[in-house]
């Protein structure tokens, strides 16, 4: 099931959230948090997917700028919608953050290596969230503390 919710008010201000956001397999409490988020910020459009393969047709789809992944998916790994959404990343910079409890695992290294462009980790203090999506959505450069940063 796919939901699609957007707010429709005066012009966004200068600092307001704008774009598409896909939510693939979020927990209710950050699903809820997006919709308030969204009273705030008309021109925030939240798609959802409950699982990795509705998540990467709509991604396909829709094209929106950022997909928040929970990597605990119900039915293919969030790995598996990583490698299913390469091409998207590549060809028109979409931008995946991931949803994970263990920032430090393997799947999270293997996630960033597939070009994830930060990891949060859950649960998901208001602050970080919303600067995230600033960046994310704002075209900035990932915050090196969301990153695995490579030494060389």
């Amino acid at each position: 099931m796919s939901v699609a919710l957007t707010v429709d008010v005066a012009a966004p201000a200068a600092d307001a959230l704008c774009g598409t956001l896909l939510l693939i397999g979020a927990e209710a409490g950050l699903l809820a948090r997006v919709r308030r988020l969204q009273t705030r910020h008309a021109g925030l459009l939240l798609l959802q997917a409950a699982d990795g393969i509705e998540g990467v047709r709509l991604a396909q789809a829709e094209r929106p700028e950022l997909v928040l992944l929970d990597m605990g998916l119900p039915d293919i790994s969030g790995l598996d919608v990583m490698r299913r959404l390469n091409g998207e990343i590549d060809r028109r910079g979409l931008r995946v953050s991931i949803l994970t409890t263990e920032p430090g695992s393997m799947e999270t290294v293997r996630a960033m290596s597939l070009g994830a462009f930060e990891y949060w980790v859950k649960p998901l203090a208001s602050a970080v969230f919303e600067a995230g999506l600033r960046r994310a959505l704002g075209g900035q450069r990932a915050d090196p503390a969301h990153t695995l940063q490579r030494r060389r």
